[in-house]
C-alpha cells in the first residue's frame, strides 16, 4: 500500500526536522519504504510517498517525528491502479 504523507513542520520550521534527519536518519523500519518527497518552496511542508504492507510501521515511524511534525496520511494508488479500478465502470 502506498501512502501520501503531508508533513507540516511545526511553526513552519524545517531546521529541527533536517537536523534530526542528518543526525539520526529516517528512523523508519526497513520494511517501510521511502518512495519520494517534495518540499514546499517556503520549507513549511513536505509531501512524501511511503510504501508498506503494515500500517503500524507507518504509525511507528510518525511517532519518531511527532514532536516536531504534524502529519496527514492518505492511502493512495498509482494512476495505473486507478485506471484498472475505474475501467469496469466505463
Amino acid at each position: 500500500m502506498f501512502y501520501m504523507i503531508i508533513e507540516h513542520f511545526r511553526e513552519g520550521n524545517a531546521v529541527p526536522v533536517y537536523r534530526r534527519f542528518r543526525d539520526r536518519g529516517r528512523l523508519a523500519d526497513e520494511r517501510l519504504r521511502y518512495v519520494s518527497s517534495w518540499v514546499t518552496a517556503d520549507l513549511a511542508r513536505c509531501y512524501q510517498v511511503m510504501e508498506c504492507d503494515d500500517r503500524t510501521l507507518l504509525d511507528a515511524w510518525m511517532a519518531q517525528w511527532a514532536d516536531i511534525v504534524d502529519f496527514e496520511v492518505e492511502p493512495v494508488m498509482t494512476s495505473a491502479e486507478a485506471v484498472a479500478a475505474v475501467t469496469p465502470s466505463l
